[in-house]
């Protein structure tokens, strides 16, 4: 039986060059299943002009113009977050190679790649669903919309006091937030800034996102779970008159006295993992659960 011509879009991290060598590993074996191949255009010039690999693909592209049954990200967990922005609503599964460092989201170690595609085109595979925050910012001068596969974060200005930021869930008022700023996660963000700040570990595809304060003044402030159906909306107060807007760590400089609304996108990112992996397996070992430290 014939193998099905599968097509991939590759996204990759451009400020690694000792590890970016990985992906000659990659385009051998996906050219050995005679996949059709895309590359986007800023990570093709950094290996062909920086690193000066032969590179032999298909298609370069630029932007979001793009289609694939497969995207395949090459780098961290930032790389895939990234690639994730980009493939948006498009509903194309993400294969996350790792030569990156944590790798919650990106597992798939370069020595893995020729099991990973031999996975791939068996169907020996499962693809989960994540949920993604859209954000959505109002005042007299601007309106924008961004959205969050990890976290969306209200923060202060490096040179400011603490602000204050008013918080209400569906139009009932929760909490004043005296804080360095808050931090409203999905699970898949759950394990990341969130999780530095005291937030808790959410498992995937329980429905729910957490909002976790940054640095409060108050000892009293804990997180917060709430369900994904909820719109949470934050006004913020600051000396210095304008905060910052971090989603998915990229941050963007917004006016004081706008409305952050943030509530579940109306699309998922899929994920693609092996039948062979499983979420409490990658938690235990990315968080060294149970691991003698004088080994």
């Amino acid at each position: 039986m014939s193998q099905p011509k599968l097509r991939f879009a590759i996204f990759g991290n451009v400020y690694q060059p000792k590890k970016s060598a990985s992906i000659c590993d990659m385009l051998s074996c996906l050219s050995k299943y005679g996949a059709e191949v895309s590359i986007d255009g800023e990570f093709y010039r950094f290996l062909v002009d920086t690193l000066h690999l032969d590179i032999k693909v298909d298609r370069v592209f630029e932007g979001n113009d793009f289609d694939a049954d497969f995207v395949i990200s090459m780098g961290g967990d930032g790389t895939f977050l990234k690639s994730a922005a980009r493939v948006g609503e498009k509903n194309i599964p993400i294969v996350g190679v790792n030569i990156g460092r944590l790798g919650f989201l990106a597992d798939v170690v370069p020595s893995e790649i020729d099991y990973c595609l031999s996975s791939l085109y068996a169907g020996d595979y499962k693809i989960y669903d994540r949920e993604v925050i859209e954000v959505s910012v109002e005042n007299e001068n601007q309106a924008f919309r961004r959205y969050a596969l990890n976290d969306v974060a209200v923060l202060k200005r490096d040179n400011a006091s603490m602000i204050s930021i008013h918080a209400s869930v569906n139009g009932d008022y929760l909490i004043t937030y005296q804080a360095d700023g808050v931090i409203m996660s999905t699970p898949t963000g759950s394990t990341a800034y969130s999780l530095s700040n005291g937030g808790p570990i959410i498992v995937p595809g329980t429905n729910v996102f957490a909002l976790t304060a940054v640095a409060p003044h108050s000892l009293n402030v804990r997180p917060i779970v709430l369900s994904d159906k909820d719109e949470v909306t934050l006004q913020v107060e600051s000396r210095n008159h304008n905060f910052l807007l971090a989603v998915d760590g990229n941050s963007e400089k917004v006016t004081d006295g706008s409305k952050v609304f943030l509530r579940r996108a109306s699309y998922n990112i899929h994920v693609v993992k092996r039948f062979s992996e499983n979420y409490f397996n990658t938690l235990r070992k990315k968080m060294m659960w149970g691991a003698d430290p004088r080994e």
